[in-house]
């Protein structure tokens, strides 16, 4: 269903109303353009970007070992990755 929310601008009384609020604000100014297109993210938003040299595969885990790496918290599967690559370190696999 789509959203059927309308939005409802400010006549231009109540405009000038808002902006004399916030001309009067001693901590607040509006910026330049110059100043905005400098903004910046506090942070990049959705998933960090990974290395490229991973492959999505399906495997299945004891459900044990699972709940030790989930229980760590966030990066759970990035721990799993290092355990492995680090198992690899002292096993011989060929």
């Amino acid at each position: 269903m789509p959203n059927k929310r309308k939005i409802v601008m400010p006549t231009p009384e109540e405009d000038a109303v808002i902006n004399a609020g916030i001309d009067a604000d001693p901590d607040t100014y509006e910026l330049s353009r110059t100043e905005f297109d400098q903004l910046k993210p506090i942070r990049p938003r959705g998933r960090p970007l990974g290395s490229g040299k991973k492959e999505q595969l399906t495997v299945r885990f004891d459900a044990d070992v699972i709940e030790v790496f989930k229980g760590a918290g966030d990066g759970w599967q990035t721990k799993m990755n290092d355990a492995l690559k680090d198992w690899l370190k002292t096993h011989n696999v060929t």
